[in-house]
């Protein structure tokens, strides 16, 4: 058995994703831990479960700094000292500069509630509502200096109904973002995830 890979979760609110990936991790479908956890704002939600689950937290307001780097240059800081070798965007609100993606070259992952490179950006869900779109779903993808535009891990699609508005999408979407992000985070815990050009091969045993 490999050693559990380290991981840095950065979040901006209530954290559902973060606490999908701490399930997995006790149910040991992830073979990783969760170092830090790090919030751009105190009161998220998001701290609350990583402080319940006896995970290190540190906050780093965006607001506190003169430019997007400094503040970056900071939470690499808290990475580093935690030796995290992967780190994981969860409801992370804030655009990451090339300083942090050149950084962490293929290890940071974030998932997306679209299908990419459909309906990148904000309210992805409403998006695809407001286009008519029949299937919508999630992606898991590496980040690139685009917004929402690095190499796909995993994909999982929600049918959309005629009845839906972006919020009952979101929910549905939202149990599919669950279970890609910790298939996604155990792929690259395993190692079995190769990156050619714009694609991800993922290794069979």
């Amino acid at each position: 058995m490999k050693m559990p890979k380290k991981i840095g979760v950065l979040v901006s609110g209530r954290g559902s994703n973060l606490q999908a990936l701490i399930d997995a991790i006790k149910e040991k479908k992830i073979n990783g831990e969760i170092a830090i956890v790090i919030s751009n704002k105190a009161d998220a939600f998001a701290l609350k479960r990583a402080e319940n689950n006896g995970i290190k937290t540190a906050v780093v307001d965006h607001r506190k700094y003169s430019t997007r780097e400094d503040f970056e240059k900071d939470i690499i800081e808290h990475l580093e000292r935690e030796k995290v070798e992967l780190v994981c965007l969860a409801g992370f609100m804030r655009v990451l500069t090339p300083y942090f993606v050149s950084r962490y070259r293929n290890r940071i992952i974030n998932i997306h509630p679209a299908l990419l490179p459909s309906f990148p950006g904000v309210n992805a869900q409403k998006q695809a509502i407001d286009y008519g779109v029949k299937i919508s779903g999630c992606t898991v993808h590496f980040v690139d200096e685009g917004t929402d535009t690095g190499p796909i891990i995993l994909q999982k699609a929600v049918v959309v109904n005629d009845n839906d508005d972006e919020h009952s999408l979101a929910e549905r979407i939202l149990k599919e973002e669950h279970k890609a992000y910790a298939e996604a985070v155990s792929l690259f815990c395993d190692d079995k995830l190769e990156i050619e050009g714009r694609k991800v091969i993922i290794k069979k045993e």
